[in-house]
């Protein structure tokens, strides 16, 4: 090639070249700026003093099976009335005292200040109470009686201190080998467990016998104490919302739990501008004997499950407390049908609805009864 054909040539090439890094750096350019401007600007936060902490009653919240978005209720609460702990309030380990029912108990005293109160047909068709108390203390409540082996099984999902007048010969070893703090007025004669006279008490000469013991949460403190069981903890089946508006509120005003004959009936009116419902027993109020006030309860549960009798000498009953079952749920003036359910008797018990929620409890008292069939709830 020509010296000259090639000068002309290299002057080409270079001008090829320079016009496409001209070309490319101009595209790239436009694409980059295009993008900038399609990206929008990050605004910057001004400086602004944070949001104070929400109420405690609005940290969470759930939707229930109706479509309400209910607000729970956590912090600095008791985890069994779900009431803010203050100095009236407290949030000490559950104890679970065993209350008679027979008419000849009537008035019982103290069953206005438990947290919760379970009640399941005994021999005879009586009913007793596993009364349950975390909140408040109470200097008397009775008549107290003896234990039960179902009785012990609900208590113990609350992993409570447990306080009975005796058993039959038999319970003794199957309520110690429940595992829980136990304090009994009477001992196991037969050896065969070690549970020994230890909890504190005295008769009421005022009534007869044997519907004339009693006990105190603050003597039994002092029990516990002496024997070293622990005085702080206690598991819960419970979760707390606020209660219901009034335009939220239900028409259920009556529930009936019929748990064996007339003088046993449990029943609950609801009370709408309070919010709570008022118990009656047998077609009566039930009072408090100390205060002359009737009981309440702002949550009634009613749970399914098998009863039989166990065909013994003294007609005891057998109660399943595991495996679930259906359940019956009553507040604010609405029923909400659902199941219970725990695996075993050491675990709180498990309150869903119908879709498998948790169920949300009003704070304050709950009043659980457990029945062979569906059609011993009347509402």
């Amino acid at each position: 090639m020509h010296l000259t054909s090639k000068s002309a040539f290299f002057k080409f090439l270079i001008f090829i070249l320079t016009i496409s890094i001209i070309f490319t750096f101009s595209v790239y350019g436009c694409s980059k700026q295009e993008a900038v401007e399609q990206a929008p600007q990050e605004e910057q936060p001004a400086d602004e003093p944070a949001e104070p902490e929400k109420p405690v009653e609005e940290q969470q919240q759930e939707e229930n099976s109706g479509g309400l978005l209910q607000k729970i209720i956590t912090g600095n609460i008791n985890i069994l009335s779900g009431l803010q702990i203050s100095e009236q309030v407290e949030d000490s380990r559950p104890i679970a005292v065993m209350i008679e029912n027979s008419p000849d108990a009537r008035p019982q005293t103290g069953l206005d200040l438990a947290d919760v109160i379970v009640e399941i047909v005994d021999e005879g068709g009586v009913t007793r109470y596993v009364a349950i108390y975390s909140s408040y203390d109470t200097e008397i409540l009775g008549p107290v009686r003896s234990a039960r082996q179902y009785y012990g099984e609900v208590a113990c999902g609350f992993d409570p201190i447990y306080a009975f007048w005796g058993t039959y010969p038999e319970g003794y070893k199957i309520i110690e080998n429940m595992g829980m703090d136990v304090l009994s007025v009477l001992g196991d004669q037969s050896g065969n467990s070690s549970i020994t006279a230890q909890a504190s008490h005295w008769r009421d000469e005022g009534r007869a016998a044997p519907h004339n013991g009693y006990m105190s949460t603050l003597q039994l403190k002092e029990d516990a104490q002496r024997l070293g069981y622990a005085l702080e903890g206690g598991q819960s089946p419970f979760m707390f919302k606020l209660d219901a508006s009034d335009s939220e509120k239900g028409s259920v005003d009556q529930v009936t739990v019929d748990f064996s004959y007339e003088q046993y009936k449990a029943g609950y009116q609801y009370e709408r501008e309070n919010n709570f419902y008022l118990k009656s027993v047998g077609g009566s109020p039930q009072i408090d004997r100390e205060s002359g006030e009737q009981l309440i309860a702002n949550n009634i549960v009613v749970l399914i499950t098998d009863i039989a009798n166990s065909g013994d000498a003294a007609g005891h009953m057998i109660v399943r407390t595991t495996n679930g079952g259906k359940a019956f749920y009553f507040m604010d003036g609405q029923v909400i049908e659902g199941t219970w359910d725990r695996q075993s008797i050491s675990e709180p018990f498990e309150f869903k609805d119908s879709e498998g929620n948790d169920i949300l409890f009003n704070r304050g008292t709950t009043w659980i009864s457990m029945v062979e069939s569906i059609d011993r709830v009347i509402y």
